[in-house]
């Protein structure tokens, strides 16, 4: 990769490729390709014109770093043949992230694992992400026991035609909704939470429940979180460190309102939880189209340049 790499947005007409063209935007990157599926070929967006993401165009050598935000089916199709072609892939979809081997990354809780990658990363669910930028101070301080969780997760998780029938209901057909694949016992979304945090964490054997519902609310995942810890730690100790751990900003009563369009994942309610001996419980919320998706992929991204710069 050149010092202008030549970047590849896949499902860029989606909720989180509209954020991500944004992101790169601001961020100065201009070698920048468009691609949907063919039924947004030939669309306009910023003045570029999107192309078909197929295996040939994507396999032709002229990517250097392919970020995509389509779904599982689509990613596991595609991504080889960006691979194959040089690029190095970071992918949005649950398609890698529990492959042995694919670096599931958050950059501020272990981005030293994206330079082990074969040609793809993993970037997290957009719960796991905000949640283990709060828990990974608290581990490297205290160590963590066992974890709770449960998400109020907007409707823009599950895209932008969801955010759109959001727009026409009325306030009397809101309500909450547990859209996710269910397997009798759980959702895929509490599996994917558990099973992410574990990987990102290093922790293979943390106890992790979780329970997710989908809220109506247009942007921002809030999550509440209940935590035992091995050592103790007081309430003020753990907002000394979360108040400077990165990417993560405090504020006393954390909403999806004031995290949209934010980059920060904002940490608030931290007290003790007095049910159990070494407690705490906090309120985390984060922007799950930025943080949650296209920022840690194009933090991810930079990651990886930089290393390619300092390899080189």
């Amino acid at each position: 990769m050149g010092s202008s790499p030549r970047i590849g947005v896949v499902g860029a007409t989606g909720a989180v490729g509209t954020i991500t063209l944004e992101l790169l935007r601001e961020r100065g990157y201009r070698d920048v390709r468009l691609f949907a599926s063919a039924r947004s070929a030939g669309k306009q967006v910023g003045g570029t014109t999107v192309e078909e993401a197929t295996p040939e165009v994507l396999s032709a050598g002229d990517l250097d770093l392919c970020l995509f935000s389509v779904g599982t089916s689509a990613s596991l199709e595609l991504v080889p043949h960006a691979v194959q072609g040089g690029a190095v892939c970071v992918d949005k979809s649950a398609a890698y992230r529990l492959e042995p081997g694919i670096p599931l990354v958050v950059p501020e809780v272990n981005g030293i694992r994206a330079a082990e990658h074969q040609g793809i990363v993993a970037n997290p669910n957009c719960c796991a992400i905000p949640l283990t930028c709060a828990l990974k101070p608290l581990h490297d301080a205290v160590g963590l026991e066992r974890i709770r969780v449960a998400t109020y997760q907007s409707v823009s998780g599950a895209g932008a035609q969801a955010m759109e029938r959001l727009r026409a209901q009325t306030p009397e057909e809101n309500d909450l909704r547990m859209d996710w694949s269910f397997d009798g016992v759980e959702f895929d979304e509490e599996e994917k939470l558990r099973e992410e945090t574990r990987k990102i964490l290093e922790l293979p054997a943390l106890p992790v429940s979780a329970t997710c519902v989908r809220v109506p609310i247009l942007v921002g995942h809030a999550e509440a979180v209940w935590i035992e810890t091995k050592e103790p730690l007081s309430a003020e100790q753990a907002t000394s460190i979360l108040g400077g751990a990165p990417g993560l900003r405090l504020e006393q009563f954390p909403t999806p309102g004031g995290a949209a369009g934010g980059d920060d994942v904002l940490v608030g309610r931290i007290r003790k939880d007095s049910t159990i001996e070494n407690g705490l419980a906090l309120f985390i919320v984060g922007d799950n189209l930025r943080k949650g998706a296209a920022l840690n992929a194009i933090q991810i991204a930079e990651l990886l340049l930089a290393q390619q710069r300092v390899a080189a």
